[in-house]
């Protein structure tokens, strides 16, 4: 089966590749080196290589095996788009997505120059919706990246968020999804930053979810903003955290 997910906005996790190297302030605490360090430690096959970019030929298909239709976090140990992961593995990933048609795919990216770059040698079928990063004003250049592509289906990650965002250009834009840094040392989330980002989405007809408010624990901060969660999302039923229940 899939691996089930607890993350928000998905079902479950698929990850043909780990590990990663740091570009951007977000990555500062990132939760995917941690949790590949631990499970290094608890002696987990996949790695044997901590968080050094490792390819996984035999989890490519395993998609393909999961008959029930999901909401599947592509990478959620990685980035796809690293430029150390060669353009046929990538190519191969973007075949089975293709193949799976009654999944649907969220592929996140820090590195948006790369996928710009190569987007239009990839097949883009509609099942696959495609994602940026953007923690501050330093890195809105990458929306920009992301609307020339030829995915169906965009969206942002504000997260973790580590400013405020104002101005947003949000034409072409399928979903927003807005969260606070998790972990230790993990750094404040304003909310002013949040209800702006919110209004922005509100005034350009771009779905709105709210993941957390973060903190080194983060369930106890919960994911309320003004007295009520945001789950909307690009498909027709709202995402609910009671699917992993």
């Amino acid at each position: 089966m899939a691996n089930k997910s607890s993350i928000e906005w998905t079902e479950s996790t698929w990850n043909p590749l780990t590990g990663c190297t740091k570009i951007s302030p977000g990555c500062k605490h990132c939760y995917a080196e941690r949790m590949a360090k631990r499970l290094q430690a608890m002696g987990q096959p996949n790695y044997v290589n901590g968080f050094r970019l490792t390819l996984h030929e035999h989890a490519l298909e395993m998609p393909l095996r999961w008959k029930k239709p999901q909401m599947i976090f592509v990478n959620s140990m990685s980035d796809m788009f690293h430029k150390d992961v060669p353009f046929e593995f990538i190519q191969r990933v973007f075949e089975v997505m293709h193949c799976a048609s009654w999944h649907t795919f969220q592929v996140l990216t820090k590195r948006s120059k790369r996928l710009l770059e190569i987007s239009p040698m990839l097949n883009w079928p509609a099942n696959v919706w495609m994602g940026v990063s953007v923690e501050n004003t330093q890195y809105t250049h990458r929306i920009d990246h992301l609307r020339a592509t030829p995915a169906h289906t965009k969206f942002l990650s504000l997260e973790p968020l580590l400013g405020a965002l104002p101005d947003l250009d949000l034409r072409n834009i399928d979903w927003v999804i807005v969260g606070g840094e998790s972990g230790p040392g993990a750094r404040p989330l304003q909310e002013s930053w949040v209800l702006d980002i919110r209004d922005q989405c509100l005034a350009a007809g771009v779905p709105f979810f709210f993941k957390q408010w973060g903190g080194a624990r983060k369930k106890y901060n919960g994911r309320l903003l003004q007295g009520r969660t945001w789950d909307e999302s690009p498909r027709t039923m709202p995402i609910s955290h009671a699917i992993h229940a």
